[in-house]
C-alpha cells in the first residue's frame, strides 16, 4: 500500500466537498488529487465492468480488420492505399459529424445524403454554367445546407413532426431539387484545377508537415488533458491520474507518427486530411468545452429535465440540425471533390447508411448523451477500410454489404450492453 493511499485513509470521515458538504471516506478516496495512485489497467477494467467502453472496441475492432485485409493482401497496409484512404474518408466523414450532433440528441436525419448531393450540384451549376467564382459558390451551397436544417429544425421543434418524417421528408425532396437543378444533362464536371478539386489532390509535399502536425497534435492533446486534471483538482472532483494520462498521449504519439512516416513515403500530408481533423478537434472543442456543447447533452440525456432547468429546447433542436445540414454541404463538396463531378448519383447508393453506420460504430449511441466528433473518424475508417480491402481483393460488393451490416450490428450490440451496464451502476 503506498504512503499517499494510506494518507488518505486516516482522513476523518467528515471530509468538506466542493460545495461544503459531508464527503463519504469512499469518495474522498475517489477525489483524492493523487496522479499516481491508479494503475491505468485498473482503471480500464473498472470502466469495462461498468460500461464506459470508449472507443476501445471499435479501436480494436479497426486493428482486427486491418490484420486480415493485410494477411489476405500485402498491398493494404501500402503508404499509397493507406494515404488513399486518408482522403477518401474525409467526405463522409464530414457528414458523419453532423449526424454525431443529431445523434446526441437521439433523433436521426435521413436527408444528409440528399443535403450532400444538392450542394454539389449547386456548386457546379453555379461555377460551370453560370461563372460564378468558385469561393462564392463554396459559400452559397454551405449556406444553402444550413438553411435546410434549419427549416427540417423548425418543422421538428416547433411544429412537432418526428424528425424521422421531417428528414425522410426530406430524402425526397432534396433528392428531387437535386435532380431539377442539374437539368437533362444529368452530370457536370468540374474544373481539375480548381479550388474544389484542389481539396483532395493537394499534398504538403515537405515531410516537416505530418510530422510537425503529430508533434504538434500530441503536443496539444496532453497540454489540455494536463490543464483539465488540474483544474478537476482544484475544484475537488474525479480526474484521471497522471499515468493514464502520458499512457494515453504515448498511444497517440506512437499512432500520429506512424501516420506521419506513412504518409511522407506516398506523396505528403493530405489536404483533405489536415481539414477534417482542424474540423474535429474544432466541433469537439464546441461539444465539450461550450455552454452550447453542454446543453445539447443535456437535451440527449432527458428533455424534461433540460426543459426545467430553462434550456431553449426548441433553439438547440434547430441549431443541431443546421450543424447537421451544414456538415453535410461540405462532405457532399468534398465528395464532388474526390471524383471532379457533380451527377444524379451524388448523395445517392449508400452514403447514407455509411455516414449514419460511421457515427454509431465511432461510439456515438443511438439512444442519445453519449458520443464524440471523433466518432466520425474512427467509424468512418473501418468503413472505408472495408471497402478498400474488398476493392483490393476484388471481392463482390455483396460482400462488403454484409460484413459493414455485422460491424454496425456488433457496434450496436456493444452500445446496448454498455446502457445496460451504466444503469446497472446507476449512471443513466
Amino acid at each position: 500500500m503506498s504512503r499517499t493511499w494510506a494518507l488518505r485513509k486516516q482522513r476523518p470521515s467528515g471530509g468538506q466537498g466542493a460545495n461544503g458538504g459531508a464527503v463519504p471516506p469512499a469518495d474522498q478516496r475517489r477525489l483524492a488529487p493523487d496522479f499516481g495512485a491508479q494503475n491505468p489497467l485498473d482503471v480500464l477494467r473498472r470502466r469495462f465492468h461498468s460500461g464506459e467502453l470508449g472507443s476501445v472496441p471499435v479501436a480494436l475492432g479497426l486493428i482486427v480488420v486491418w490484420i486480415i485485409f493485410e494477411s489476405l493482401n500485402e498491398n493494404f497496409l501500402s503508404p499509397r492505399n493507406l494515404s488513399n484512404l486518408t482522403v477518401d474518408i474525409v467526405g463522409t466523414g464530414m457528414i458523419a459529424v453532423g449526424v454525431v450532433f443529431v445523434l446526441l440528441l437521439g433523433e436521426i436525419d435521413l436527408s444528409v445524403g440528399s443535403v450532400s448531393g444538392l450542394a454539389a450540384a449547386a456548386f457546379a451549376v453555379l461555377t460551370v454554367n453560370h461563372g460564378v467564382p468558385e469561393g462564392l459558390a463554396v459559400l452559397i451551397a454551405v449556406l444553402g445546407g444550413t438553411v435546410i436544417g434549419a427549416v427540417q429544425g423548425f418543422f421538428f421543434a416547433k411544429v412537432g413532426v418526428p424528425a424521422f418524417v421531417v428528414t425522410l421528408a426530406g430524402l425526397l425532396g432534396w433528392n428531387g431539387l437535386m435532380l431539377y437543378v442539374l437539368g437533362s444533362n444529368g452530370t457536370i464536371n468540374i474544373d481539375d484545377d480548381g479550388l474544389l478539386a484542389m481539396l483532395t489532390s493537394y499534398y504538403f509535399n515537405n515531410v516537416a508537415a505530418a510530422y510537425g502536425l503529430a508533434v504538434l497534435g500530441t503536443a496539444g492533446y496532453f497540454l489540455v488533458s494536463y490543464r483539465d486534471v488540474r483544474r478537476r483538482r482544484a475544484a475537488g472532483v474525479p480526474a484521471r491520474p497522471l499515468s493514464e494520462i502520458l499512457l494515453r498521449t504515448g498511444v497517440l504519439a506512437v499512432i500520429a507518427l506512424a501516420a506521419a512516416v506513412v504518409l511522407n513515403q506516398f506523396l505528403g500530408l493530405p489536404l483533405a486530411l489536415l481539414i477534417f481533423l482542424v474540423v474535429l478537434v474544432g466541433l469537439d472543442c464546441v461539444l465539450r468545452r461550450t455552454r452550447y456543447g453542454r446543453m445539447i447533452f443535456a437535451l440527449g440525456g432527458s428533455v424534461e429535465a433540460a426543459r426545467r432547468t430553462g434550456l431553449n429546447v426548441d433553439l438547440v433542436r434547430i441549431s443541431v440540425f443546421m450543424v447537421s445540414g451544414t456538415m453535410a454541404a461540405i462532405g457532399g463538396l468534398f465528395l464532388a471533390s474526390r471524383v471532379t463531378s457533380a451527377s444524379q448519383t451524388s448523395g445517392a447508393g449508400l452514403l447514407l447508411m455509411d455516414a449514419i453506420a460511421a457515427a454509431v460504430i465511432g461510439g456515438t449511441s443511438l439512444f442519445g448523451g453519449r458520443g464524440r466528433t471523433w466518432s466520425a473518424l474512427l467509424g468512418v475508417l473501418v468503413i472505408q477500410s472495408i471497402a478498400s480491402g474488398v476493392a483490393l481483393m476484388g471481392i463482390r460488393t455483396a460482400v462488403q454489404f454484409m460484413i459493414t451490416g455485422g460491424v454496425l450490428l456488433i457496434a450496436v450490440v456493444i452500445d446496448s450492453l454498455s446502457r445496460r451496464a451504466q444503469k446497472a451502476h446507476g449512471r443513466v
